[in-house]
């Protein structure tokens, strides 16, 4: 067998087993101050010429906007934050800043590339819909860090409170 007869049958396997598909799918937990809690369901990530989708299949929600975003270590534990007081989440750390922007300013602004678009939740408490983050343009780089999805929902500015206002970090998952 010729060499690039090998080389393209390799290549249809490894697509096939899913090796070199741009996709991952992140089981989402709700956060407690003991631990990570009951599943909610699952965020898939999916690359593609426009940046990174991120397509929700979530229940038992707050309706209304939350903030949506990437964080920077791959933990939803929770953690003790500067006054001892057990937060839920904290161990994910802040928002994913890998140029050290260290600013909040919306998917599509030069702040945190972990700022996503914020997640709507029917009322029923599901939420179905996708997001796109036009900066990321490679998802194998979230892999490690943490998928947050905030009490409040998302002014896109660190004005009039930080981060966009989102508040406390309501469910996590963790990139694999």
């Amino acid at each position: 067998m010729r060499l690039s007869a090998l080389l393209g049958a390799a290549a249809v396997a490894l697509s096939a087993s899913g090796a070199l598909a741009d996709e991952m799918t992140v089981s989402m937990h709700h956060l407690t101050a003991e631990g990570v809690g009951e599943a909610v369901g699952t965020v898939t990530i999916t690359g593609g010429g426009n940046g990174a989708v991120f397509k929700a299949d979530l229940k038992g929600l707050e309706p209304g906007q939350h903030g949506f975003h990437v964080h920077a270590n791959g933990s939803c534990e929770p953690a003790k934050d500067k006054d001892g007081n057990m937060v839920p989440g904290l161990a994910a750390g802040g928002h994913w800043d890998p140029e050290n922007t260290s600013r909040h300013a919306g998917p599509e602004g030069s702040g945190h590339l972990g700022d996503l678009p914020a997640l709507e939740v029917a009322q029923d408490g599901t939420a179905t819909g996708e997001v796109t983050a036009p900066r990321i343009d490679d998802v194998s780089r979230l892999s490690g860090h943490a998928l947050m999805i905030h009490a409040g929902g998302d002014n896109y500015s660190d004005e009039p409170k930080p981060l966009g206002g989102g508040g406390a970090r309501m469910v996590c998952g963790v990139i694999d």
